[in-house]
């Protein structure tokens, strides 16, 4: 049996030569809780062995978080520090990698007032525009991976007793990254190559639109011409391959700005800005949201959307079959990277430029006239079920189904 040491030494293994796959001299940007600890150490030694010129922690803390946004004065939320900017945009100059590992509570923010949380994320999103726009176009390597934190663990597992509930956690995630198998990195090279079938099939059909129904949902979804469907590996600008989201179980492209029409149910809830919103439906006329409800969250939900111009419209369009490893634990995460990869998918805000042939090199204002949105947000939201069907359509009209039953139809 393999014991719990050997799966966190195999999971900071994954993260450094796939995740991130670190280069010789190249640095590594770590952004991640205290309670990561013994994790991050593991992935700075690994990092280190393979020739990493320097890792940089960037640690953070769910209780001094909170605290800030109980007690910070109100103008202290539309500020964010120049200097973490510098460091961040400097590092992707210099070909840094940059890795995430989420841990956050999914009610850290609870009760926190609704415009307090929109003020900072606005404020970061503003800040940190032309990092995002390296991440987005591929410029720099980048991934983003979990650990549990006992909030976090106590939210998935309420169930158990409070000492098994982050050992249940650290389960499910080494489970849905692999890293419970004697060979993790050959399975996830397997894995890539199979997702690669699916954005190869989608790609030859160039689909001019897609349709989603199901008993809460009826949406048009228009592709951009050039689209480029695209799952698991990337490649960054030195020609590098990394994995962006460990888990990954989607293949996804880009929606034409201005080319959603009809509306779309949640069917898992969203952990946005520290809050739970759930049970929400939302409405698009000529791509852009019209109409908003939710039981849960709403308040917040539409301060996202108020974000900016561009968080008014979606940048993402991700398939995710219902019969997904993840969905398949019929776990709950409250955790975007890993609902996500349960479940059909959306993203309000911004794009991602390699999913447009040419896109890594075009300017802004060649991206928007392709049809790709723009905007200081990206926030993902599952709308997948077993209920779900989807129509390819292609340039004449004709129809073909691309998902029936919430699974793949090809």
């Amino acid at each position: 049996m393999t014991s719990f040491n050997e799966k966190l030494s195999r999971y900071a293994e994954l993260a450094v030569n796939v995740g991130v796959n670190i280069q010789p001299g190249q640095p590594l940007y770590v952004a991640a809780s205290i309670e990561a600890a013994p994790l991050v150490r593991l992935i700075a030694k690994k990092a280190y062995e393979k020739g990493s010129k320097q890792v940089h922690i960037d640690w953070n803390d769910d209780e001094t978080s909170r605290l800030r946004f109980e007690l910070a004065p109100e103008d202290s939320f539309s500020e964010f520090p120049a200097w973490k900017v510098q460091e961040r945009e400097q590092l992707a100059e210099q070909g840094s990698a940059f890795l995430s590992i989420i841990s956050q509570s999914p009610d850290l923010l609870k009760g926190i007032d609704s415009k307090r949380i929109s003020a900072a994320q606005k404020a970061t999103g503003t800040a940190l525009s032309k990092y995002r726009q390296m991440v987005q176009s591929d410029k720099v390597s980048w991934s983003v991976i979990a650990a549990p934190s006992k909030a976090w663990a106590a939210k998935v597992f309420p169930e158990l007793a409070e000492e098994a509930q982050v050992e249940a956690l650290w389960d499910a995630i080494f489970k849905a990254v692999r890293a419970d198998l004697d060979q993790p990195v050959e399975a996830w090279l397997a894995h890539d190559q199979s997702l690669h079938t699916k954005v190869d099939y989608l790609n030859n059909k160039k689909y001019a639109k897609l349709h989603y129904t199901s008993p809460k949902t009826d949406l048009e979804v228009a592709l951009p011409d050039g689209h480029l469907w695209c799952g698991a590996g990337s490649v960054n600008e030195k020609g590098n391959t990394f994995m962006a989201n460990m888990p990954t179980e989607e293949v996804f492209t880009v929606p034409h700005k201005t080319g959603v029409n009809g509306y779309v149910t949640s069917t898992k809830p969203l952990s946005y800005g520290g809050n739970i919103i759930d049970d929400f439906k939302i409405t698009f006329e000529n791509g852009k949201i019209t109409d908003i409800t939710a039981a849960q969250g709403e308040d917040v939900l539409k301060q996202l959307v108020e974000s900016d111009e561009g968080s008014h419209y979606l940048g993402e369009v991700a398939l995710v079959p219902h019969q997904s490893p993840i969905s398949a634990s019929n776990i709950l995460f409250y955790n975007t990277l890993f609902d996500e990869n349960a479940s059909n998918h959306f993203a309000i805000g911004s794009a991602y430029a390699f999913c447009v042939e040419g896109g890594k090199t075009m300017s802004s204002e060649e991206l928007l006239k392709h049809g790709l949105n723009q905007s200081i947000t990206h926030v993902d939201f599952m709308v997948g079920s077993a209920e779900m069907d989807i129509d390819g359509i292609l340039e004449d009209g004709t129809r073909e189904p691309i998902f029936r039953g919430g699974n793949w139809a090809f």
